[in-house]
């Protein structure tokens, strides 16, 4: 007898709560300026990776993300007060009952704009092209203006500038959050395997 097809709802939930996961982090925070800038990390870290991105104030400062067992982890915070990016992409491996599976997001494709506003990333290792005008390096992290959301602790190293411009950026980031998030032409998949943005 032919076996009756149906949902194993039990593996379709270990992917769907991390997929609803990241696009909640990744759209879902779009209240209106009003969320939290710190919050409990998962501990892994995902990729983000944007052709350009073209921005109005930004800003960086050092600080540590903790994790739900406790554990510190240094990140770089960097702000953008307002952004426009292209060719965005954002991947996250996720270990599942049939081996790694790859969340990939992307938006800003084929002419297409992501913008953002009060965009904050707290990242542990960053590689791009940048021009940035009217830089201040040195200043104290819990002064900075640029971006209030991404201000430091008090006496530690900050930076920040009146605009920036990055290309071709590859970034290992552990959070993100935004006050608004638009992407005109969000894509979303699910993949078996290691299929990173980079």
């Amino acid at each position: 007898m032919a076996e009756q097809g149906g949902v194993r709802w039990k593996r379709f939930g270990l992917i769907l709560v991390p997929v609803a996961a990241m696009t909640s982090l990744l759209i879902g925070a779009t209240a209106q300026g009003v969320i939290a800038a710190t919050f409990v990390v998962s501990g892994n870290s995902f990729k983000l990776f944007a052709g350009e991105l073209r921005g109005q104030g930004f800003s960086l400062a050092g600080d540590v993300d903790r994790t739900k067992k406790g554990r510190l982890i240094p990140v770089i915070v960097a702000g953008v007060q307002r952004a426009a990016v292209t060719e965005l992409c954002a991947s996250a491996l996720v270990k599942t009952p049939v081996g790694t599976m790859t969340i990939r997001l992307t938006g800003g494709q084929g002419g297409n704009e992501v913008t953002v506003d009060d965009l904050v990333i707290d990242v542990t290792v960053g590689q791009t092209a940048a021009s940035i005008r009217d830089l201040e390096l040195g200043r104290d992290a819990s002064t900075l203006d640029a971006v209030p959301e991404a201000r430091g602790p008090a006496g530690t190293f900050g930076g920040q500038a009146r605009t920036v411009t990055l290309r071709n950026v590859r970034l290992s980031a552990r959070a993100v959050t935004a006050a608004t998030f638009s992407l005109p032409d969000l894509g979303l998949r699910a993949m078996r395997g290691e299929h990173e943005c980079y």
